[in-house]
């Protein structure tokens, strides 16, 4: 890090002021807030401030058309987050933890995460409609959707679609998708849940790992103990077991790849979604066992789904 830049950072620290950076979305903004409202609440010594950031996805678009898979592409919109930590522009990046490569920095770590926000894929009809159109265009984001709605809607059109919350919603209400599907916890963070028209139970449609969880970002080495309120366990043991199951799987932006985890006292259960669509192969599993084992489990768990989609292949 610039010496200078570390110095006046340090400097600001010991004015008791915390940077929060965020992307300039009304969703990414509410997210961060809640982070901030926390350590107000729990640490009102310290003064925080909003640092909203435009990111490479933010911008331009055109990498994904460019992407293998036009349904997902992920880090575009972490990167200028992940700089100004760097440089000690900012103290904390705010993500939605389902948007983060599996494959972290270890000089800018994970710090914390959030209690989980619901974790459901929801379906959102064009204002004033109540069903769904026979044969639908359905707007999704990810392969992961894609794979999933192709199996409950055999005769829906499955298409791609782009920006925040706000412009999917304006492209469905003007007639350009019949449906879109969106995680309910965006929705529900922007006061948008009557505008669901279905929840898909994560037995029926696997969530992306990480949905509904809030990470904070920080620098290595460094102290965030004015994070602790915002901190949940359960939280965390489920963000870790899901992008453990991930990253085994090599899970980035194209793989269509799902996990969900649930903590019930000290065991957790795993729920794994894992296809290869090049040789037509869909395998779900499950697993249980000691929650602070839950790393081991997600890994454990990706095995599993491996070997059986070999099988299936043959």
């Amino acid at each position: 890090m610039n010496k200078e830049i570390k110095e006046e950072n340090n400097i600001e620290k010991g004015g008791r002021k915390i940077r929060f950076g965020s992307r300039k979305s009304d969703l990414a903004l509410a997210q961060t807030k809640i982070v901030m409202d926390s350590v107000a609440a729990c640490s009102p010594e310290f003064e925080t401030e909003l640092v909203p950031m435009e990111t490479t996805g933010d911008k331009n678009m055109k990498p994904f058309s460019e992407a293998s898979d036009k349904f997902g592409i992920k880090g575009l919109f972490t990167q200028e987050l992940e700089e100004a930590l760097l440089s000690g522009a900012i103290d904390v990046a705010v993500h939605s933890l389902k948007d983060m490569p599996v494959n972290a920095n270890a000089e800018l770590p994970l710090i914390a995460y959030s209690k989980r926000e619901d974790p459901r894929d929801a379906m959102v009809l064009p204002s004033g409609h109540v069903e769904l159109a026979p044969e639908p265009r359905i707007g999704c984001s990810s392969a992961r959707r894609r794979v999933q709605l192709s199996a409950l809607y055999p005769t829906a059109r499955i298409e791609p679609v782009r920006g925040n919350i706000n412009t999917r919603l304006r492209k469905l209400d003007c007639g350009e998708y019949d449906a879109l599907v969106l995680a309910a916890a965006g929705l529900k963070r922007l006061g948008m849940e009557a505008r669901v028209s279905r929840y898909f139970e994560p037995e029926e449609m696997v969530p992306a790992p990480g949905q509904g969880i809030l990470a904070c970002q920080g620098r290595a080495r460094e102290d965030y103990h004015y994070l602790e309120g915002f901190r949940d366990r359960y939280g965390r043991l489920c963000a870790e077991a899901e992008r453990a199951f991930s990253a085994a799987l090599g899970g980035g932006c194209t793989a269509p790849v799902g996990a969900y985890a649930r903590v019930v006292g000290d065991t957790i259960n795993i729920l794994g979604f894992y296809a290869d669509e090049s040789r037509g192969v869909i395998r779900r599993d499950s697993i249980s066992g000691d929650a602070e084992k839950n790393r081991e489990l997600g890994r454990e768990l990706a095995e599993r789904l491996l070997k059986g989609a070999e099988r299936d292949a043959r």
